[in-house]
């Protein structure tokens, strides 16, 4: 075994009491077809995958298509998601459905659009949901902003798994606010997972370079030129990342310092 899978099955990620050996979580959208969204699967590692109930078939629809024919929930932990969502109420009822339709399946992932144009969390509707649902048995993966007021609130009415932004859904743009994100994951008790913004790889490390116990993502695999190849990249960030993270990175310097001491020199 190589000294990085030896690593991962020490350091796993624990959501609501299990374990998963990869730190990088994906969706189903925004690809070609379903054999490219399953190759790419396939290719990221990740063992925790999202998809929208609303805009995906789950079985919902038994004429069309069904997604987890290519990403069969024996393989994957499959986590129904509240994408396209304005309301408190349909949110909830979206989780609801979800239940129904996976044989039980409690583990949800929150999240309550304000806004068609910027798809920024509607936060007071999300408390609302949140509130509901975790009453309801639901366990909660929370999309929400890089408050850290908010992720707090949210972890203690008993979310277990905080998801802030890094940047608005789709952007690509990257942690537009890698100290908020810190403050969060200092506070923090449950997982915090970045979701949404990360364009290529070395956003993905650096989310984990912060901390953050995973990251979240669709449309920089599924826009990618390549999805496939990217999905591997992204793979290799996570790991790096996290690495790095546990390893401590050396100390900022405003000048240099020689790499080998000059002290003791032969002149």
């Amino acid at each position: 075994m190589s000294e990085a899978a030896a690593k991962n099955t020490t350091d796993p990620l624990n959501i609501a009491g299990i374990d998963y050996d990869t730190r990088l979580l994906v969706g189903t959208g925004k690809y070609k077809d379903m054999e490219e969204s399953r190759l790419a699967i396939e290719a990221s590692g990740a063992k925790i995958v999202t998809v929208a109930l609303r805009r995906t078939n789950i079985g919902q629809n038994p004429d069309e298509p069904n997604l987890l024919d290519v990403i069969p929930p024996a393989r994957y932990t499959i986590l129904p998601n509240t994408a396209g969502c304005f309301d408190a109420k349909t949110a909830v009822r979206t989780c609801r459905l979800a239940r129904e339709l996976l044989d039980g399946h409690d583990l949800v992932k929150l999240e309550v659009l304000g806004d068609e144009q910027t798809l920024f969390p509607d936060i007071p509707a999300t408390l609302e949901a949140a509130e509901t649902l975790v009453a309801d048995g639901f366990k909660v993966m929370v999309y929400t902003s890089d408050d850290p007021l908010i992720a707090k609130r949210l972890e203690n009415i008993g979310c277990v798994a905080v998801m802030p932004l890094a940047a608005p859904i789709g952007s690509g743009l990257g942690i537009r606010n890698p100290y908020n994100i810190l403050t969060i994951v200092e506070n923090a008790t449950v997982p915090i997972i970045v979701d949404a913004g990360v364009g290529t790889a070395s956003d993905a490390a650096v989310a984990m370079e912060l901390g953050c116990d995973g990251v979240l993502m669709n449309t920089a695999i599924a826009g990618a030129k390549n999805p496939i190849l990217m999905a591997s990249a992204m793979k290799k960030a996570i790991e790096a990342g996290r690495e790095a993270f546990l390893a401590g990175r050396m100390p900022r310097k405003r000048f240099a310092s020689a790499s080998s001491p000059i002290d003791g020199l032969i002149i």
